[in-house]
């Protein structure tokens, strides 16, 4: 095969992953759009305490699919996974548009929250995998969709809230996932990383062959990894899993609370409705251009001291959102924020699988994720109880400026460790194919 075609082949896995991220990126804005008119006007659809259960009861759905998913992913494979995650996301998400009151709503979210819980953990891990050595990149550009979803969610709130009920907006979010889950059934494969931690090198060398990628000779000294948690929790992985689940915490305390409050603490602070979801926009605008940088920035100086300098990055300029200011310096700053705060937690994702075997590296990414949930889940329960209290603006930028610094300490307790992966390396030799075959 061709290198022209090999790398036509694996865009196509970037794009369908890239997609399936979109859809997380729907999920982590939608509710914040939605609850300015959910909770206003004169006859409220719900009151502040019932949008913080049900963007609560959401997020626990997603942490315990994350959980999960990992290990399902290492042992079933990718491909399914994603599938799974996928569909399941797509038909609660629907379901969602016909919810009669916040507690079907909530149970919805929880069980769409499960399916999507997967998504990200297995895009990351099969996008690392069909990298070609090149983890951050592909990490963070992958990652992009989470932000671009974000974005046309913030911009579908605009467009459309004036003229539809906020039942469009859920019918609008599932639509893609069910066009998107027959074009992956037909076009997503395995990765040959998976296979090859399974010890089906016959089917690993036909997919790399085809796709253009070199598989690492497995060392006879070193057991292949298998999924299990309990792995994380021993050398030579317990001081970074550690470090990795306290950053993810934080991080994702900052990408949850400031997605689902940030409209309503500019409310708060005086700016119009319409302001605070143009700002929601920019900050997310923000991290796509971050990521972009980000995963190039991770490859040349190293994943983990681009992660720290974007966790410092960003706490800083979240406690300079903390001060008034106008519209023509607000908006800049909003976005600039947006490119360090939320590319930070890619940054995270992207470290740890470059720091985990094949056999592991969807449970180490699903754990990530799932100990990082439950940041997702203080972070707008927080966010809720200062904007009820009075007091989201400026506090709440204070208090999510600490956060990151937590966040940029925790990681620095991290070490490299590397992962021998794909590329770069010697074939598999045929007679140890044959062998595992």
């Amino acid at each position: 095969m061709s290198n022209k075609v090999a790398g036509t082949s694996i865009r196509t896995v970037a794009i369908l992953c890239w997609i399936a991220v979109i859809l997380d990126g729907f999920d982590l804005v939608v509710l914040g759009a939605l609850i300015p008119t959910l909770t206003g006007g004169e006859t409220p659809w719900m009151t502040t305490e019932q949008a913080t259960f049900v963007s609560t009861i959401s997020l626990v759905g997603m942490t315990i699919g994350a959980l999960l998913i990992g290990v399902v992913t290492d042992t079933l494979g990718r491909r399914k996974a994603m599938l799974w995650a996928v569909g399941s996301f797509s038909v609660m998400t629907l379901l969602c548009a016909v919810s009669g009151s916040y507690w079907q709503m909530g149970l919805f979210r929880f069980l769409a929250g499960v399916g999507l819980g997967g998504c990200l953990p297995t895009a990351i891990a099969m996008v690392t995998e069909f990298s070609r050595g090149r983890a951050g990149k592909a990490s963070t550009t992958v990652m992009t969709g989470y932000h671009v979803g974000a974005v046309s969610t913030a911009l579908l709130g605009l467009v459309i809230l004036p003229y539809l009920s906020w039942h469009a907006m859920f019918v609008l979010g599932a639509v893609p996932g069910l066009i998107l889950l027959p074009l992956m059934w037909k076009n997503l494969p395995e990765s040959p990383a998976y296979l090859m931690s399974q010890g089906r090198m016959t089917e690993a060398r036909e997919i790399a062959d085809r796709y253009g990628l070199t598989l690492a000779a497995p060392k006879a000294e070193a057991p292949v990894e298998k999924a299990s948690i309990g792995t994380l929790f021993r050398a030579p992985f317990l001081r970074n899993s550690i470090a990795i689940w306290v950053t993810s915490f934080m991080g994702l305390i900052l990408v949850y609370g400031l997605n689902t409050w940030l409209p309503k603490l500019m409310v708060s602070a005086g700016y119009s409705l319409t302001g605070g979801l143009w700002l929601l926009l920019l900050l997310n605008a923000g991290a796509v251009c971050g990521l972009l940088l980000a995963g190039q920035v991770g490859d040349r100086i190293g994943l983990k001291t681009a992660a720290f300098t974007w966790f410092i990055c960003g706490a800083v300029l979240l406690a300079l959102l903390s001060v008034k200011m106008p519209g023509v310096l607000l908006y800049p700053v909003v976005f600039v924020t947006g490119c360090f705060v939320f590319s930070a937690q890619v940054l995270v994702y992207a470290f740890t699988a470059a720091n985990h075997p094949p056999g592991i590296r969807a449970t180490a990414i699903g754990m990530s994720a799932g100990v990082g949930r439950i940041g997702a889940i203080l972070g707008p329960l927080a966010g809720g109880m200062l904007v009820s209290m009075g007091i989201g603006y400026p506090w709440g930028f204070y208090a999510f400026a600490l956060v990151g610094f937590l966040g940029a300490l925790a990681l620095a307790s991290t070490r490299v460790m590397g992962s021998d992966i794909v590329a770069k390396t010697e074939p598999v030799p045929d007679d140890v194919a044959s062998h595992k075959a």
